[in-house]
């Protein structure tokens, strides 16, 4: 069974008629927009060099990516980022980009850790947003938080759109399989890491995002990408099979264009 049936459980038939019509794609294009990922050099644990910060860049747009939407933490006891950091940090990286002669549109929201810091910034309503009104928002690996479909509810009543990033890493949702669809029916967007496809992150993860595709329960793809070693992974993807059928996927991604640019 290719990765096609084991995603998405075609039979033959359907499984070449829909290959007819979405050729297998060569990279990455078909997102258009990778919207998480720490690129702003020196502020997180992505780049840490404007260097660092040119390299991912440039690995991104070799994949196909038309624009970028860097996502770097905000996290009070790691990564105590402002807004005004971060749009500091995007201007330098975009003039960097401009002395280089890299065009590719690069934007910046954050990946907001869910603590007490956080609900002082939902309080005063100064988030950082992918696109409109939507918030990448992740939370702790090892323990769902305390109330957290009340602070999913808080932040709509706010005016927000929750995105939890890669859902799939939180080992306590593999036994609950209806946990990822109760978060979609609270008005919690969904986001797949791409690596989590390959392994990278370790079977259950792998086993949970395929379930997810399968299920339909994402709405964005991201690469969440931090370092060279995630963009060479990502970078064999294009020849692995698996682009192929994420191109059939309706992600959200191509959409954020509109909003952006």
């Amino acid at each position: 069974m290719n990765i096609l049936s084991k995603l998405f459980g075609r039979s033959k038939g359907k499984e070449e008629a829909a290959e007819q019509s979405f050729p297998i794609v060569a990279d990455w294009s078909f997102l258009h927009t990778d919207m998480h990922s720490h690129l702003i050099p020196g502020i997180d644990d992505g780049a840490q060099t404007v260097d660092d910060s040119i390299m991912l860049v440039e690995k991104l747009q070799s994949m196909g990516f038309k624009s970028l939407v860097t996502t770097p933490h905000i996290k009070s006891d790691h990564y105590p980022n402002t807004a005004a950091i971060i749009q500091q940090g995007l201007k330098d990286l975009r003039l960097a980009l401009a002395e280089r002669n890299i065009n590719i549109p690069v934007h910046a929201a954050a990946e907001y850790y869910i603590d007490d810091h956080f609900m002082d910034l939902l309080e005063a309503k100064d988030l950082l947003t992918v696109t409109e009104n939507q918030v990448l928002v992740e939370i702790s690996f090892l323990v769902e938080p305390i109330s957290f479909h009340d602070i999913l509810f808080k932040m709509q009543m706010a005016g927000y759109r929750p995105i939890l990033a890669h859902p799939e890493r939180y080992g306590f949702y593999h036994g609950k399989p209806d946990a990822y669809r109760e978060l979609k029916n609270r008005g919690c967007l969904l986001q797949l890491n791409t690596l989590a496809l390959t392994g990278y992150y370790g079977k259950p993860v792998k086993q949970a995002a395929e379930k997810n595709l399968k299920d339909g329960l994402y709405s964005y793809c991201g690469t969440d990408m931090h370092h060279i070693k995630h963009a060479d992974v990502i970078y064999n993807m294009m020849s692995s099979g698996i682009l192929g059928e994420l191109q059939r996927y309706p992600f959200l991604n191509s959409k954020l264009q509109q909003g952006l640019l």
